[in-house]
Order: structure tokens, then sequence, then C-alpha cells
């Protein structure tokens, strides 16, 4: 029998319809009163992150993920999880989840075409309600193409504080927060104590082409790593701008909000020896990790 006071009820009877529960009916009325039964999504925040000399953001717990046939957002449930080949069967009626976007499609994310020219006006994914983000308009926003190259050079201990790596089997880049100490029981390499350097184009490279292998974690140790708050940016590859899939798990394209002259837009790029800020047409579909 659940006590007079419900405060001892666990979290999924909380979750239950107070209806159906089997507890006397003249209960009900007061259990009610005392219990709200309504969930609210917990929002899962990874960071702090600087990305200018005055600014810091939080990182989404998941890279974005969309269902076009009942329109619903979400971030993925690990950091680690990409769609992959799916993308392929984006449409406005596919049942599935997408996870790569075309630049800009934050009120329109199934739209595709061979032209980048069709997508002259940038709306931010972060406009959107995500059911497992606060599940609330305008929480969340893309970073502009400086942020990202603060983040991942200009800031404080920039090049200590990030690494190529494998995380449950993927590939892809850990980004560390500011404030990060490295928990007991793991450890973390950064890239650029093994060959990785910033050029004088601008971009970190390694010849090496073998950097993924130096930090690698199974599904216990990243969430030592995620709980101290750093971030797993997966190698989820790009669809092109005629629909094909390429590079899943070897290589990461990430959007900015920064055009480049009418066709052309910034994102980050990184595969096995390099990391850096590149541009390219608007028309591919990339991954999409947010902040606030």
């Amino acid at each position: 029998m659940l006590p007079y006071d419900a405060t001892g009820l666990t979290d999924e009877q909380k979750a239950m319809n107070p209806e159906r529960l089997a507890y006397p009916t003249e209960l009900k009325e007061s259990i009610k009163s005392e219990v709200s039964f309504e969930c609210t999504p917990q929002v899962v925040e990874l960071g702090p992150f600087s990305v200018s000399e005055t600014k810091t953001v939080m990182f989404s717990s998941g890279n974005l993920q969309y269902q076009p046939s009942t329109k619903t957002w979400r971030f993925a449930e690990h950091q680690w999880e990409v769609i992959g080949e799916d993308n392929q069967n984006i449409s406005d009626s596919y049942s599935g989840w997408i996870d790569l976007f075309g630049w800009g499609t934050g009120n329109n994310p199934t739209y595709t075409s061979p032209n980048s020219g069709d997508f002259s006006s940038f709306t931010d994914w972060g406009v959107n309600a995500i059911s497992n983000g606060g599940n609330e308009a305008n929480m969340w926003h893309t970073l502009t193409k400086d942020e990202w190259e603060y983040l991942i050079h200009g800031r404080k201990n920039a090049e200590k504080l990030f690494g190529l790596g494998t995380v449950h089997g993927l590939q892809g880049t850990i980004l560390l927060p500011d404030d990060w100490a490295t928990p007991s029981g793991v450890t973390f390499t950064p890239s650029t104590e093994k060959g990785l350097v910033w050029d004088d184009l601008d971009y970190y490279y390694n010849s090496n082409k073998d950097n993924y292998s130096h930090n690698t974690y199974m599904a216990s140790e990243w969430d030592k790593m995620e709980s101290a708050g750093a971030v797993f940016l997966p190698a989820a590859g790009f669809r092109d701008c005629l629909g094909g899939m390429s590079l899943v798990g070897a290589c990461g394209h990430y959007w900015s909000s920064t055009p480049s002259g009418s066709e052309f837009a910034w994102f980050l790029i990184f595969d096995s020896g390099e990391v850096s800020m590149l541009y390219l047409t608007r028309c591919l579909g990339q991954s999409v990790r947010l902040v606030r």
C-alpha cells in the first residue's frame, strides 16, 4: 500500500496515471493534490566551454535528430550515436530519424537540393522545441565560425582541451570543458601531444593519420568523461548534394551559422589527421550540435 502522504512514491509510480494505481479510492484525490504526475524533460548540458573572450556555452547531450513523420526533434540518446546510411531516406513522410541537414534548414529539415543557391537563408535549428532538450523553442543555437575556431584554438589551453579518439567503437573528436579535471579511472591525451600541430594555414594537421587510436573509451569509461563535462562529436560522415552518403565513421562535418559568400557556409571538419574550419556548398547534409 502506498503511504498516505504520497512522499514514498517511486519515480516510476509518479509517472503513472493515478487512476490506474492500486491504492484505496479515498486516497486518490489526496495523492493527486500532493504529487505532480507531469514529467518535465531533464535538460542535460555539458561544459562550460569558452567560445570567445566574453562568452561561454554549454553543449547539448548529443547530435540533433529529426523524425519527419511526426515533426519531432530530439538530441541523440548517447553522444556516440549517429544515424548513418539511413539519412538517405530523407522525406517528409519518413518515420525513421535523420541527423544530417542542409545548411540553415531549421524551418525545413527534410529539404534537399543539388543547388547550393537554394539554401539562401539561415534558420537556426534551435528555434524548434527539442523534446529531450527542454521542449521549448529558442533554447538552443548553432555556433558561429569564429566561435568554433575559438573553441579549438583560441581559448586558454585550447591545445590541451581536445583530442581525436574513439568512444563505444565510433571515431570522433573529444572536446574538454574549460575547467577540465580528468576523472579517476580514465586517461586523456591531447592530439597535440601526438603530433597534431596548428600550421600556417590555420588548422590542426598531422600526417600520421592515426589519431583516432590514442583516446579509446568503452561506454562505462566514457560515462566518467561525460560526467566531468566532456563532449564527443562523432564522425557521422555527410550526405552529398545528390543524396548519397560518404565517410560515416571516418569524418565529421558540423555546421556553423556563418555563411561564406552566397552559396557556401563554414563548418568544423575533422578526420584522423586534421581538425579545422572549412567552407563548402550549403546543400551538403551535415551534423548539427547545438549549444546554449
